[in-house]
């Protein structure tokens, strides 16, 4: 379960990023989570929450953004998003689509913190 290795690393980074702002209440974290990430979303909040625990992020929330998969057509040239992710070509005219444009992502977006 390497979403466990994600949350303490993702919880790591925004603790000393709050302490290096003084100490900042962080009440949610909100995050974007490509569908193509390789990062299974309800395992990730479950070790998110479980990894909190006797941090400075305890009781927060982490909310998650789910980002589509885009892909680039070649032959049609235009964007679109294939029947899943695991047959990633154009829907209109078949093709094989190996630039993947959103879908990827795995990013802190924002904080919220009390003020």
């Amino acid at each position: 379960m390497h979403e466990l290795s994600i949350a303490i690393s993702m919880i790591d980074q925004i603790s000393e990023e709050s302490a290096n702002r003084g100490g900042l209440d962080v009440q949610a974290v909100h995050m974007r989570l490509g569908v193509f990430a390789g990062v299974d979303k309800n395992a990730l909040l479950f070790a998110y929450s479980l990894a909190c625990e006797g941090t400075p992020l305890q009781g927060s929330r982490l909310v998650i953004e789910t980002v589509p998969l885009l892909v680039y057509c070649p032959v049609c040239r235009h964007e679109c998003t294939p029947p899943s992710v695991y047959q990633i070509y154009c829907p209109e005219c078949f093709t094989p689509t190996p630039e993947i444009l959103t879908g990827r992502e795995m990013e802190v977006a924002l904080l919220e913190v009390a003020v």
